[in-house]
């Protein structure tokens, strides 16, 4: 008995069968599709092709919707089946405001940190495995690529900064990718730091607006997530939100938070408290909040010399 044949797979040999079908050799598919010979000759053995090259092939063939469709499941097929629920509403979402209290959320990830993140969580699995499952969630990046990508607005809770997923120089590229997406009119970046009034959240949420107006709540727990639609869990979990919103740093301290982390993880070649001469954000000219400092403080004991 065969091994079932991947859903990747299944997609190149749909399209191959569509080529063959018109007597149109790869080169010939390529120029029809405004992509070059070894792209299409990659597709056809099974690695699968971005989104545009997807609705390029229904255009050509004259099959609306019918490649697209079949390759975002195959795009989704290497998530879990209570994934994929939240995967099609982020596709379709005006809006996505996330909280992360353990990692930086996954559409936000640099392959690296999302290698850690997965071989910490799965132990036992393949590198192969892995690899595929990091592919997997880079591919969501694929979202902002399209032509009214949606607004993505995200509180990081300052545990998240500071934990050294994948060792200092992971998490150093994690901070920068950081700094870079947030120059997207589309992405915000706000830090929730641990002296803040608003106690931070005991699990990680995410609450996305649909194109018609209407709000789900997505929530993760040790095991698995789920879509809550329900009128009392999504207005529960909007005015949370609007509470840390409301006590995180503003957007542009936020962005000098995260660039003082950094910092402190390339001197200190570890997560850490701040050193002095990085201990402040920048707020108003003149005007500086200092940075509360991790770990607890030294005691200093004073011994008095006796008078003479």
């Amino acid at each position: 008995m065969s091994d079932p044949v991947s859903p990747a797979v299944a997609f190149g040999l749909e399209i191959k069968y569509a080529r063959e079908a018109r007597g149109w050799s790869q080169t010939k598919l390529a120029f029809k599709l405004c992509c070059k010979q070894p792209y299409v000759s990659k597709t056809e053995n099974g690695q699968l092709p971005s989104a545009q090259f997807a609705e390029q092939c229904d255009k050509v063939f004259g099959t609306p919707g019918t490649y697209a469709r079949m390759r975002q499941r195959a795009a989704d097929a290497g998530n879990p089946v209570w994934f994929i629920p939240y995967l099609e509403l982020e596709r379709e979402a005006a809006a996505i405001c996330d909280y992360s209290n353990a990692f930086v959320m996954g559409i936000l990830q640099t392959p690296e940190y999302a290698e850690a993140v997965f071989r910490s969580a799965r132990p036992d699995d393949s590198a192969d495995k892995i690899k595929q499952r990091v592919e997997d969630r880079l591919r969501r990046r694929e979202l902002f690529d399209s032509p009214h990508p949606p607004s993505l607005w995200v509180i990081l809770q300052e545990s998240v900064l500071w934990s050294a997923v994948g060792g200092p120089e992971v998490m150093r590229g994690q901070l920068e990718h950081l700094l870079a997406e947030s120059r997207s009119p589309h992405i915000t970046l706000q830090v929730l730091p641990f002296r803040s009034e608003a106690p931070p959240r005991g699990v990680p949420f995410i609450v996305l607006t649909q194109q018609d107006g209407t709000e789900v709540l997505y929530e993760e727990t040790y095991q698995r997530g789920q879509v809550d639609d329900s009128a009392e869990a999504v207005a529960e979990a909007r005015a949370a939100y609007e509470r840390l919103r409301a006590n995180a740093l503003s957007p542009a301290d936020s962005l000098s938070f995260i660039r003082n982390v950094m910092e402190a993880n390339t001197h200190e070649h570890h997560p850490g408290p701040l050193p002095s001469h990085v201990g402040e954000v920048q707020l108003q000219p003149g005007q500086r909040r200092q940075l509360r400092r991790m770990g607890p403080r030294p005691r200093i004991v004073l011994r008095h010399r006796p008078r003479p």
